[in-house]
């Protein structure tokens, strides 16, 4: 098997696993604080993710476009691309839908919020059952598309 494959994997699935435990272990752990508390919280995980997100997400796409250069349209060559569709789509709603919310939400003052942030958390909080999904479907299409190689 061939490194970048393996490295595309690696990658895919860091960025899966870090998209599912704060779409469905973190998100819900907040929920359940009081206000202030959900508004710090909420406010320090954007701060740590703007940084760690896009530090899995370049290279995870990187990765997966060197996959196709690597492997070619051989075996698994559908279920790379239906894994990179995926990925697209969470690089789309990121960029489109939680990137924007979260430029917003970094700005806020626990303090003070703004009188409709509940409304705002549960609009991102939409977007992102997509964008995790949608991340957690390219790790398992990719993982598939690698198990195929050389069958």
């Amino acid at each position: 098997m061939n490194v970048i494959l393996v490295v595309q994997l690696v990658l895919v699935g860091l960025l899966a696993g870090e998209e599912f435990i704060v779409r469905w272990g973190v998100q819900p752990a907040m929920n359940a604080l009081p206000d202030d508390a959900h508004l710090r919280t909420r406010i320090a995980l954007v701060k740590c993710l703007k940084v760690v997100v896009p530090m899995l997400m370049l290279p995870a796409v990187l990765a997966t476009a060197a996959a196709f250069v690597v492997a070619g349209t051989g075996d698994g060559f559908g279920w790379r691309v239906g894994g990179a569709v995926a990925l697209g789509v969470f690089v789309l709603a990121s960029f489109l839908g939680t990137v924007p919310i979260n430029i917003g939400v970094n700005d806020w003052d626990p303090l003070d919020p703004p009188a409709d942030w509940k409304q705002v958390v549960v609009r991102w909080e939409r977007i992102d059952v997509l964008r995790s999904s949608a991340a957690i479907v390219a790790f398992v299409l990719s993982a598939i598309a690698v198990v195929q190689i050389g069958r």
